[in-house]
């Protein structure tokens, strides 16, 4: 089928010249320009097919300029430098890990840090309890009212899993601190050493909150409003005291913290899980009065201290408090966003006016998963025959479905917005998410869990997620997921320090069905992905400068073209 494709060719012999919009910078004009291209570096391919990062035959360009189905890359148009991407460290994925022998487990570290696998630039890692700890309702200081941390201890990422509790646990001594050694150990061995990791909290100490429990899920008594609460009046600087233990404590186990956010989704979660609310004017009193002088005052100024964390659609607000206010801008290093408000939009809209407003200011995806997976359709669910969620433990087939969805498909409650979360493909979610993004000053993409448990867990909550890897915990069977490939595609061709650059995709293609970005390293090596939604094969011309070749990319697929100008 594919040799049969043709393509219709127009040549013109003149230079275009292209405007664009950059931002603050308002519009720009770009020359092309010719590069000397001959033929392409390396062609990768990661599809519903079977590939798994194969190697391609590469594509020789030609001078001149084609007429349609175009991708335009400009690589003299350079918007923002990336931070790369990666996943999280959590408990429950520790906890998975420590199921394996010590050869597997190493091997599947390397298989996500070292530069033979998908060497991820970027990490996030949770300060104290979260919805993914095995058991849950802990913090780094338990004891009730203990102002001044005495009693402070990272203990719980340190003391490993009770054998006798846990029969099936092969190394005892694995957790969420040796783990991140482990993966920083791997990093520290190679060229790419780099590892930027972002801590979050889901809430502080029980005590210091007005619930004074981890959580008060909704039920009858309470109107079924549920919350995490938010922090006693005068207890803030507590809170940020806490904070800088956290950074000082992983700081003398040798692992320094890039970046921090004072709270993970702010605007709570109907108290499922742990969690702690802000608005965007307590953040930003607390960060302006307690968190930002803290940093500063503890010697940890030097971390990046990131407001918000998360859904994207809420960014703009929070943006103009924050970053217009003089006194608590000046702490800030930018935003971190998550994806869980849509399971399709990617508020692009929504980056492009914060970065005009505030070009100063990074954006960084810090958190998007598969939610609640593994279940069949639930009552009232709008289209039951094509609903899919079970099956999906070691059978790609699921994860390239486009009758998959997750949690937010069914529901009906007040603020959610059903039309956006329609029945969707979990692969074409993430690579369609992370290459919009990047084209709209997004810096760097971070993944939730990195491994679980073949249920999605565990989770002391219930609340069972997707993950990169999945494992059998009884068998030692390791599953990487289709995601895991098209992260690893992503992580080992977009690399940190890369720019992105401009790229025009004409309109003549189907609608939704390409979507494309590019990024350039220092070395004049051009990283072009392009995802095929589509269950064709497609053609199209890639365009660099006054050069073009022609492509196909495979059904349903991503596609990576690397190209040395």
């Amino acid at each position: 089928m594919v040799g049969h494709l043709s393509l219709v060719l127009e040549s013109i012999t003149f230079l275009p010249v292209i405007s664009l919009s950059s931002g603050s910078d308002g519009m720009l004009s770009y020359e092309d320009k010719s590069y000397d291209l001959t033929v392409t570096s390396e062609i990768i391919v990661t599809s519903e097919s079977g590939d798994k990062l194969a190697k391609k035959k590469n594509v020789s360009f030609k001078k001149g300029y084609a007429g349609n189905n175009v991708i335009h890359v400009l690589p003299e148009a350079v918007k923002q430098t990336l931070h790369g991407i990666g996943t999280s460290f959590t408990e429950s994925s520790a906890f998975v890990l420590a199921h394996l022998s010590i050869d597997k487990r190493r091997d599947l570290m390397n298989r996500i840090y070292s530069e033979q696998g998908a060497n991820f630039s970027m990490a996030r890692t949770v300060i104290g309890s979260t919805d993914f700890s095995v058991e849950g309702g802990f913090s780094y200081d338990d004891v009730k009212d203990d102002k001044e941390l005495v009693h402070f201890s990272i203990t719980p990422d340190i003391d490993g899993f009770d054998e006798k509790e846990y029969p099936e646990i092969q190394d005892n001594a694995f957790d969420i601190l040796p783990m991140i050694k482990q993966a920083l150990a791997i990093k520290k061995q190679q060229q790419s050493s780099d590892l930027k990791i972002i801590a979050s909290a889901w809430t502080a100490p029980s005590w210091m909150k007005d619930i004074e429990t981890w959580h008060d899920p909704g039920r009858k008594e309470n109107n079924y409003q549920g919350t995490g609460g938010v922090l006693k009046d005068g207890y803030e600087q507590y809170y940020a005291d806490y904070l800088a233990k956290y950074l000082e404590h992983y700081n003398n186990q040798g692992v320094k913290i890039w970046g921090i956010t004072p709270v993970n989704e702010p605007l709570g979660n109907n108290g499922q899980w742990e969690s702690m609310h802000f608005s965007a004017q307590s953040q930003n009193d607390f960060i302006k009065h307690q968190l930002g002088p803290t940093l500063e005052n503890t010697g940890n100024a030097d971390v990046k201290l990131l407001m918000f964390d998360h859904n994207r659609g809420e960014l703009e607000h929070w943006a103009e408090v924050l970053y217009n206010d003089a006194e608590t801008s000046k702490y800030l290093s930018g935003a971190a966003v998550h994806w869980y408000e849509s399971t399709f939009k990617v508020h692009e809209d929504v980056f492009e006016r914060v970065h005009n407003r505030f070009p100063q200011y990074e954006i960084i995806h810090t958190e998007g998963t598969i939610d609640d997976l593994g279940k069949e359709a639930p009552p009232g669910v709008l289209d039951p025959d094509r609903f899919k969620e079970s099956g999906w433990f070691d059978n790609d087939e699921f994860w390239w479905n486009d009758n998959a969805t997750d949690w937010a498909y069914s529901v009906t409650w007040e603020g959610v917005d059903a039309d956006d979360h329609p029945i969707y493909t979990p692969v074409h979610r993430y690579a369609r998410n992370i290459i919009v993004s990047f084209n709209h000053w997004v810096t760097g993409w971070i993944d939730w869990n990195i491994v679980l448990d073949k249920e999605g867990g565990p989770n002391h909550v219930g609340n069972f997620c997707g993950a990169p890897i999945m494992i059998d915990t009884k068998t030692q069977y390791v599953y990487y997921t289709p995601v895991f490939y098209v992260l690893s595609q992503l992580s080992r061709t977009i690399r940190p320090g890369d720019k992105v650059v401009e790229v025009v995709t004409s309109d003549d293609f189907a609608e939704g069905a390409i979507y494309s970005s590019a990024s350039l390293n220092g070395e004049g090596r051009l990283s072009v992905q392009v995802l095929n939604t589509s269950k064709k094969p497609m053609a199209y011309h890639l365009q660099v400068g006054s050069q073009y070749a022609e492509v196909i990319i495979p059904a349903n697929a991503l596609q990576t073209v690397i190209i040395d100008i």
